[in-house]
């Protein structure tokens, strides 16, 4: 039986990963139980902080799910989870402050998010297309194809570097808007930064699993030339 010896560069991003999510899943259960003492919902918070910020423009909804926030630049939306919208915990007000941030990218012309911006279509064709070519090209016996195959997926590992940057920077102006507004006590700063700190840990798995992906198709492209 044949062993493919280059599926084993997966398996630390994988736990990295799987180590991650763990964290924010962790990070996530605690402080949703832990409310603040201003008592200030997650929604009113954010609304409150992106009018004050020169965003009041964006419209806050509510969204189906647990961790699905995120905020969409296209339509100018904010979605909060049902678990944070209404909520006045120390997790609930750190992730929707961590929405704001990119929300006040967007408004502030954000280098690294309008770059990540024009990358998505792209990098969608990248992840969809770059193994298919990578494989044909093996098939076929034509190092074009493969060469192909590993640029496109160099444009998924370049956006998630892109990413990095967008991410940290959200979580860094969450901290302030929330401390600036007056809406955390110093121990609950702290439980902010751990939930924030875990789930830029997953952004930071992501980008080194997809690095170790292109890494195998070069490793199996050299392999194919022996």
């Amino acid at each position: 039986m044949y062993f493919d010896w280059t599926i084993l560069l997966m398996l630390p991003g994988l736990l990295l990963g799987l180590w991650a999510q763990a964290k924010v899943n962790s990070a996530y259960a605690k402080y949703s139980q832990v409310g603040t003492r201003s008592g200030v919902s997650a929604e009113v918070a954010v609304g409150q902080l992106l009018r004050q910020n020169g965003a009041g423009d964006v419209a806050i909804q509510a969204t189906q799910g647990q961790l699905t926030d995120h905020y969409d630049p296209t339509s100018n939306t904010l979605r909060l989870s049902q678990g944070v919208y209404g909520s006045s915990s120390i997790a609930a007000l750190g992730i929707a402050a961590h929405e704001a941030g990119h929300a006040l990218q967007k408004a502030q012309n954000y280098p690294f998010l309008a770059l990540r911006s024009l990358m998505v279509p792209v990098v969608n064709f990248g992840s969809k297309l770059s193994w298919p070519i990578f494989l044909a090209g093996i098939i076929f016996s034509w190092e074009p194809l493969m060469y192909a195959g590993i640029i496109a997926f160099a444009l998924v590992v370049l956006f998630s570097l892109v990413t990095l940057p967008v991410e940290f920077d959200a979580s860094r102006r969450a901290v302030a808007l929330l401390n600036s507004a007056g809406f955390l006590t110093q121990e609950e700063e702290s439980g902010v930064r751990k939930v924030l700190n875990a789930a830029a840990l997953t952004y930071v798995a992501s980008f080194v699993s997809a690095l170790l992906q292109m890494m195998r198709l070069i490793a199996l492209l050299n392999r194919n030339r022996d």
